[in-house]
């Protein structure tokens, strides 16, 4: 991955700005502290993605705060360098033709599972319904180049979960775009959560897997309008 001059010519600024707001749910619902974390979309028909620059303050974040970068990691548009995590992306993007958008966080209940490399247990309705089953963790990886992508995917392969909780790290989830990634981000905080505060009262009672696998079916095919 290298870093071209940086240029701002304004392309894909519509799905910039979007990807820009999806930003504020990051912080509304608390999964960020201060600069980090991150939500990216691919650039539909196009072997490109947009993903916010490194450093960028949200309460300052606009579009130009979001980037163009190939699948390889490479900036194409933007004044700004890219996340830190722009090549994770890009491996995840290159290696699931289905995912369209991904988001990172150091929520701090579901990184707290990270922090101990405990998967999240499938034992809410919730779960079920989001996850189908229960949270994964990936394997340790370093920052900056695409390891944590390739534990990304492998983690998740077979998996129906859309999150996976990389060892002593965080959270990164995929998703149809990048609005869908920003909810598996926002649910696996709030599941992180609720299983935690059980267990301070004992241990948590699985839902059996046949019944896991009708709830899934049902959110994911018959909920909500259709």
């Amino acid at each position: 991955m290298s870093t071209p001059a940086r240029s701002e010519r304004g392309t894909h600024r519509r799905l910039r700005e979007e990807v820009a707001a999806l930003h504020g749910h990051l912080v509304r619902y608390q999964l960020v502290t201060w600069t980090a974390g991150n939500v990216s979309a691919r650039v539909p028909g196009e072997d490109l993605f947009v993903i916010k620059a490194s450093g960028v303050d949200y309460e300052s974040l606009d579009w130009r705060g979001v980037v163009v970068c190939d699948l390889d990691g490479n900036l194409v548009d933007g004044e700004h360098a890219p996340s830190s995590d722009t090549a994770a992306h890009a491996f995840v993007y290159r290696s699931r033709a289905d995912v369209g958008g991904q988001v990172h966080t150091h929520s701090p209940y579901a990184t707290a599972w990270a922090a101990r490399g405990e998967p999240i247990p499938c034992v809410l309705t919730a779960m079920a319904d989001e996850f189908g089953g229960p949270i994964p963790v990936g394997p340790f990886a370093i920052i900056g180049d695409d390891s944590i992508g390739r534990g990304v995917v492998a983690t998740l392969q077979g998996s129906r979960s859309p999150a996976v909780l990389m060892q002593n790290h965080g959270v990164f989830t995929i998703g149809k775009d990048a609005r869908s990634a920003v909810k598996a981000a926002v649910m696996t905080e709030d599941v992180a959560r609720t299983v935690h505060l059980s267990r301070q009262h004992g241990e948590p009672l699985p839902i059996p897997t046949d019944a896991v696998d009708k709830l899934y079916n049902r959110y994911q095919n018959v909920y909500g309008q259709r």
